[in-house]
């Protein structure tokens, strides 16, 4: 995830990252740049439609179209943005709920118990990190999918890694139950924590396998296609050849904000402005060391 001053103007202007739409978008523009001028040459230059003043009307329709189809990009850069902040959300659920357990099981068990300790601060670490290799796969991806992936059958039939990774603490809290070296209280006191865990596992389950319904992105991307390619038809009686750069910067907006809306719809692919899953993974194993081991880390 980029970290960035928001006040830093010129910054933002003049830098091009490696996420920038131009870099992904630059072959499609040129081809778009091409139509246009086609557009705009057969139009005026071949055919002189100029003369004929219905054609000249259909600049307002587009102008009606462009409404409806700036409140479509509205809802979908709005859901897409959802989806990422409760990611988010969940993450930060995460790291309380690894910090709250260990605090309870660093006042719950003796200074001495270094064996306990240890087992407890490995294991609350890895479920983040099993959380976070879980989350990029391609089987997490395509769980729900209603078509046959042959390529990943075997690992969608392998056992769950992050509730294995709860399933080997809640044991080993088990046993120090009936050990009598946890009270009843005490192994109640962290049942939430724990269920927390896997509260968390589920909801960014829910994010990464349940994508936007594919009939409406299809719906938008053929909407803002038609929109785009039928621009120069609509103005190039006003506009003349300058409807060429005006087509390509139209395209240039509409497509980078669909595509910004792509990256972070799935918050967990590791990309630049992606939750950076691994970092908040790596920091619950700070703060757990830190608790449990008094291990002092820099954060």
């Amino acid at each position: 995830m980029i970290v960035y001053n928001t006040k830093e103007w010129l910054s933002f202007i003049f830098s091009l990252h490696k996420s920038d739409t131009i870099r992904k978008l630059w072959k499609t523009l040129i081809v778009v740049a091409l139509f246009s001028f086609l557009i705009a040459y057969l139009e005026i230059d071949y055919l002189d439609l100029g003369k004929n003043s219905s054609l000249k009307n259909i600049s307002i329709i587009h102008s009606l179209i462009g409404f409806v189809l700036s409140l479509l990009l509205v809802f979908r850069t709005n859901t897409a943005y959802d989806r990422w902040w409760e990611g988010r959300k969940l993450w930060g659920k995460l790291v309380n709920d690894s910090r709250n357990l260990a605090l309870k099981l660093n006042a719950f068990l003796p200074k001495d118990d270094v064996e306990n300790r240890a087992f407890f601060a490995k294991n609350i670490s890895l479920f983040g990190q099993v959380l976070n290799t879980h989350l990029t796969k391609k089987s997490t991806r395509f769980a729900l999918d209603q078509k046959e992936h042959p390529e990943i059958a075997d690992i969608l039939s392998k056992n769950h890694p992050p509730s294995a990774a709860v399933g080997v603490i809640l044991t080993k809290i088990n046993e120090l139950y009936k050990e009598e070296k946890l009270t009843r209280d005490q192994f109640r006191y962290m049942d939430d924590d724990i269920a927390g865990f896997m509260d968390v596992c589920g909801g960014c389950e829910r994010i990464k396998n349940t994508p936007i319904p594919y009939s409406y992105i299809v719906f938008l991307k053929k909407f803002i296609a038609l929109f785009v390619f039928s621009l120069p038809i609509g103005y190039v009686f006003t506009l003349g050849y300058w409807v060429v750069p005006l087509t390509a910067f139209i395209f240039y907006v509409l497509v980078s904000i669909e595509l910004i809306a792509e990256e972070i719809e799935d918050p967990f692919n590791n990309d630049p402005n992606d939750i950076p899953t691994q970092k908040l993974a790596d920091n619950i194993e700070k703060n757990v060391n830190y608790i449990l081991l008094d291990k002092h880390a820099e954060f």
